[in-house]
């Protein structure tokens, strides 16, 4: 059996672990920016809602260009048509996301109620039907995901305002949470991590 001084793998990890170490304070900072930047969304889920349907317009319209790129390279494939029709789609997508941010709200977040709906009802009868341990928990999923259904669109096309920004921020915030535990963790006890 080796020692843990001849070991590289062991080395090699301690090294990583010292690296990681030094740069706990990035893992904070990040973990604090964007805990600050999720409760701004939560805030102001409008403005939140808004400045990610925009984003999303940016993304297909940058999606487009890609894909009509590749249809034009690939002119004499047989393909070329469908990839040209994509990037078509894509454009005139995002250019609607953009000049109407509302309206493409709202129906986004009626594809996502009706995700959460169809996701929770599918949980619910996985965890009825199949006999695995702590089904309880996907039960509960289940049950969440179809409440949240419910309650979106109970309030929409309202709830198209405020709901996606609500929940960027939301996802901000969790995410937050754990890049500055992951900090903590990383600052108090990396030597642990590694088994030394």
């Amino acid at each position: 059996m080796t020692s843990a001084s001849n070991d590289p793998i062991a080395d090699m990890l301690s090294e990583d672990a010292k690296s990681i170490r030094r740069t706990w304070g990035w893992f904070l900072a990040l973990g604090i920016v964007q805990i600050v930047v999720g409760t701004l969304a939560v805030g102001f889920a409008f403005s939140a809602t808004l400045a990610s349907v925009i984003m999303l317009g940016i993304l297909l319209l940058i999606a487009a260009g890609a894909q009509i790129a590749a249809a034009i390279w690939a002119r004499n494939w047989r393909g070329f048509f469908l990839f040209l029709l994509l990037g078509v789609l894509y454009a005139v997508t995002g250019f609607l996301a953009i000049l109407h941010p509302a309206a493409a709200a709202e129906g986004l977040t009626l594809l996502l109620a009706a995700a959460f709906l169809v996701g929770g009802i599918f949980r619910i009868i996985f965890a009825l039907a199949a006999d695995f341990p702590s089904w309880g928990w996907v039960f509960c999923n289940g049950i969440i995901g179809l409440l949240l259904g419910v309650a979106i669109l109970w309030q929409w096309p309202a709830s198209g305002l405020w709901v996606l920004g609500m929940f960027v921020g939301i996802d901000l915030i969790v995410s937050g949470v754990t890049w500055t535990t992951i900090a903590a963790a990383v600052r108090n006890d990396v030597a642990r991590w590694i088994g030394r």
